[in-house]
């Protein structure tokens, strides 16, 4: 069945649509419904089920005489570590590291945080704690101790799971310092810590608080337990414009139906054949295409501990998918930028077979023509597929759907909207865009299963935030129009949240730590287009009066206190020092003004602002330090 066909099904009958998809899961007890509407825009799934993640994602692929396949492929070539887990051995040690949480008191609906780097304990862990209907929450181990501390505090875990260092291209990042010190600035310090001992940096265990890993992985085993299809399956923090992080929270029901379909119908995937996302498990394509819907689905998911270019060569992804047969693959544009940066001519490429490859789908960001047709040029046939979604859907919104069938691809588009989704283009009155106009992109509710139903204890700031700006739908935050086929385009971000590589980071957050600086009067943190990773973060600061220290001196402090605060991920390396900022008559800082400023781009002058000359000087500034596209030449 084509594409407008199955999106018409949908259309016509949401409520037998996601009831016949539901069956391609396992239910302790089947739900007799699949939407229950709460009011006030707040939807659940299949809310009268009972089901369990784990037993989807590992037991019954065991009990259907598939223990045999090989479940995680774990590649590290910066450690030159490799290794396979069937997934009879997969059950095997997530039940019994599940009887361990479970003898040391974690029960349904406790929250534990995990703090790994990319190892297969990683995975182990988030299914142990969903085995025992506990709510796991994954930190990023490239996250400073100050936004550890942040999630510990809103998500109150009973323990924290982490290894003792994380392995990058060159150095090795301790994680238990960051551990310690994030747990010494929390208000609700867990129970206990359980800790992985990498063998190139161990830690220094606290008696009484940390536990060794391989203690709970000789525990008794426990079994699935089966919880409400609208029990929270875990905690996502994604950055908001407060600087406060969002928790995202995901059900286990619609969460487990929702990646199973997206798996045959948008990727193409099928059981046994092997799965590929060279993402992160800290964030949320981690999540669900390393973990959730690969194992669910019954493939073979690769857990790829490294960098593209970086380990060894711009040749390490042709190599993974030649050696284990490769069948889907998605990753961001960021990381063919940079191997395209490195191979402009894909020579590294040539040396490969990776004809096992049927698509290559990309997202994070958007997907720059260039990029697509360096791709397109070398794959020759191979579908290059670009799609859209967010931390907050937790699976596509908008994509070429090849599981159905393979659309037209008009690059810089991300094709069309997933059945399940009504995706509208408004403008700031609330009304439909005509075609090729740009809106503020949204979805109508109900939002399909697997989408967040609600953020983690602040159903206030999720009304705020997503339902409020256009009642009956939901705000995406980002801008974009659809053309007169319907294909929609993501055009970017219309806050103050920017997306750098594929992770969504605030900007008002990166001012509140450079306005603590002694020597800093006010600043202003924007995105600017960078080719490598779609956007960076700059920063434009106006300093104390009577304050004579060295500008580069303030710049490196001002970037140190960023990277301190946040992380390297952050990728924060420019704060150029002006006299004034833009502003209306009314205080606001034209922040879109300078975005448009420093890319080099055309704008129109606000009426209100409050200093035209302004510009000018900034602008000169900018030149002088080649921030920006417009003066890097």
């Amino acid at each position: 069945m084509g594409y407008k066909e199955v999106y018409g099904r949908w259309q016509a009958d949401p409520e037998a649509f996601w009831m016949e998809a539901a069956q391609a899961i396992d239910w302790d007890k089947a739900p007799t419904k699949a939407l229950t509407e709460r009011g006030a825009g707040l939807y659940e799934w299949f809310a009268d089920g009972k089901v369990n993640t784990c037993w989807n994602a590992v037991d019954r692929h065991v009990e259907n005489g598939r223990g045999d396949q090989v479940a995680i492929i774990y590649d590290s070539p910066i450690t030159g570590r490799k290794a396979e887990i069937t997934y009879a051995q997969l059950k095997e040690r997530v039940s019994r590291f599940a009887g361990g949480l479970a003898a040391r008191g974690i029960e349904k609906g406790d929250r534990v945080i995990i703090y790994m780097p990319m190892v297969p304990e990683a995975l182990i862990a988030m299914l142990a704690v969903t085995r025992i209907g506990a709510i796991h929450s994954v930190v990023f181990g490239g996250f400073a101790a100050h936004e550890l501390a942040v999630r510990i505090d809103d998500s109150r875990p009973k323990a924290i799971l982490a290894a003792s260092a994380g392995i990058e291209p060159g150095r090795v990042v301790p994680y238990k310092p960051l551990l310690d010190n994030a747990i010494a600035q929390a208000k609700t310090p867990p129970e206990f810590c359980v800790i992985l001992q990498r063998d190139e940096k161990p830690a220094d265990m606290i008696e009484g608080r940390d536990v060794d890993w391989a203690d709970l992985e000789a525990a008794e085993p426990a079994a699935c337990l089966p919880v409400e299809g609208n029990h929270p399956a875990y905690i996502l923090y994604t950055s908001g414009t407060t600087g406060k992080p969002k928790g995202i929270v995901r059900d286990n029901g619609g969460h487990a139906v929702a990646l199973r379909y997206s798996m045959e119908k948008i990727y193409g995937a099928k059981p046994g054949e092997v799965y590929w996302a060279a993402s992160d498990v800290g964030w949320v394509v981690g999540h669900s295409y390393i973990v959730y819907a690969p194992l669910i689905t019954g493939c073979t998911t690769i857990l790829f501990e490294g960098k593209p270019v970086r380990t060894p060569d711009a040749g390490t992804f042709w190599r993974i998918i030649e050696e284990y047969k490769v069948s889907v693959f998605f990753t961001a544009p960021t990381a063919f930028r940079a191997i395209k940066k490195e191979d402009p001519r894909a020579e590294f490429l040539k040396k490969y077979d990776v004809s096992s490859l049927k698509a290559l789908f990309l997202a994070g960001e958007r997907l720059d023509p260039p990029t697509y047709h360096w791709l397109k040029d070398n794959l020759g046939k191979l579908p290059v597929i670009d799609h859209w979604w967010q931390t907050e859907s937790g699976w596509p919104i908008v994509a070429n759907p090849f599981g159905m069938e393979l659309k037209e691809v008009r690059p810089g588009s991300a094709t069309l909207p997933v059945p399940g989704y009504d995706v509208q283009i408004l403008n700031a009155r609330g009304e439909q865009q005509e075609a090729n106009e740009e809106g503020s992109v949204v979805v109508k509710l109900p939002l399909p299963p697997g989408c967040l139903p609600t953020l983690w204890q602040d159903p206030d700031r999720f009304q705020g935030s997503y339902m409020r700006a256009f009642p009956g739908y939901y705000l995406s935050g980002d801008g974009g129009y659809k053309d007169q086929d319907g294909y929609v385009f993501i055009m970017g971000r219309i806050d103050d949240v920017i997306n750098v590589a594929g992770h969504r980071l605030s900007t008002g957050e990166m001012e509140e730590i450079i306005g603590a600086h002694p020597a800093v009067a006010e600043c202003s943190v924007f995105g600017i287009h960078d080719e490598l990773r779609g956007q960076v973060p700059v920063g434009l600061v106006v300093l104390k009066d009577g304050v004579d220290t060295d500008n580069e001196i303030i710049e490196k402090e001002l970037v140190e206190m960023v990277r301190n605060a946040i992380g390297a991920v952050a990728y924060f390396r420019r704060a150029a020092v002006v006299k004034r900022l833009p502003k209306t008559r009314s205080g606001k800082i034209l922040r879109h003004i300078l975005r448009k400023l420093a890319d080099g781009t055309r704008y129109d002058l606000p009426s209100t602002i409050d200093d035209p000359n302004i510009l000018q000087e900034i602008k000169d500034v900018m030149a002088e330090q080649q921030i920006g596209d417009a003066f890097q030449n």
